[in-house]
């Protein structure tokens, strides 16, 4: 018996790994994290029929507070497969999730794939220069925190990944404009720099970089979307972003 976590990558149902891809033919219960990110290209049915696998959506609810009563108690008796948009230990719930099953004695195997950590990479900002990440939320009237992280990050010369607030089993989603004008509201430069990206990982991701005060009229309807906001740039990195300026 082993508890998999899985990562799925970022776009469709064949992102997955081979070794991703062997522990879910084996297992006797596959679940899905259904709450902290979603698929750009690809649906649960879409999972199910490339895996030939039922697939069971796990909502927050079920992750954080009944596993003991659904994944780890199946984990128990057989292989257990849990998949995750992404990369399996970049969400905080997810090491949550481990720790429980480490002290219940149940074997742990981590599948790691692409997260969008990793894939700003295209972008042409140099990964190591990034600060920390931080998530706009809907309800942002009154938070504030995100845009003291960007300051932050800029005193240090860094640049600032900003991910957007999802919802995916009511299908909502922020998008990069949303959160260039929540910035704009807080203080952010109405010319700074800013780099609007959708569906990174996927086979046509779309980026677009400019001022502030354009970007925020600047919307696409496909999800998930994130936001930029480059410190400094190297001649290089500069050269990069040229291209996705508008």
């Amino acid at each position: 018996m082993a508890l998999y976590f899985i990562g799925l990558g970022l776009s469709g149902e064949k992102d997955i790994t081979v070794k991703g891809l062997e522990a879910v033919k084996k297992s006797y219960k596959v679940y899905l994290d259904a709450y902290t990110s979603q698929l750009a290209d690809a649906t649960i049915t879409d999972l199910e029929k490339f895996y030939g696998k039922k697939i069971i959506p796990a909502g927050r609810n079920l992750v954080e507070n009944e596993p003991e009563q659904t994944i780890l108690k199946d984990a128990k008796s057989g292989d257990v497969a849990f998949l995750v948009v992404g990369d399996p230990m970049s969400a905080t719930t997810h090491i949550d999730l481990k720790l429980r099953a480490d002290k219940l004695n149940i074997p742990v195997k981590i599948i790691s794939n692409t997260s969008i950590l990793t894939a700003v990479g295209v972008v042409g900002l140099d990964l190591y220069r990034y600060g920390r990440t931080t998530t706009i939320p809907f309800d942002n009237k009154n938070i504030s925190s995100p845009y003291g992280v960007l300051q932050q990050n800029l005193k240090s010369n860094l640049h600032t990944l900003f991910l957007l607030d999802l919802d995916p089993p009511n299908n909502r989603f922020m998008a990069f404009n949303e959160g260039i004008q929540y910035l704009l509201d807080k203080g952010l430069p109405k010319k700074q720099l800013v780099i609007g990206c959708c569906r990174l990982g996927s086979e046509k991701p779309i980026i677009t970089a400019g001022e502030a005060e354009k970007l925020v009229k600047t919307s696409f309807s496909r999800f998930p979307q994130c936001l930029i906001v480059p410190a400094k740039m190297h001649f290089m990195e500069e050269e990069a972003v040229k291209k996705w300026t508008k």
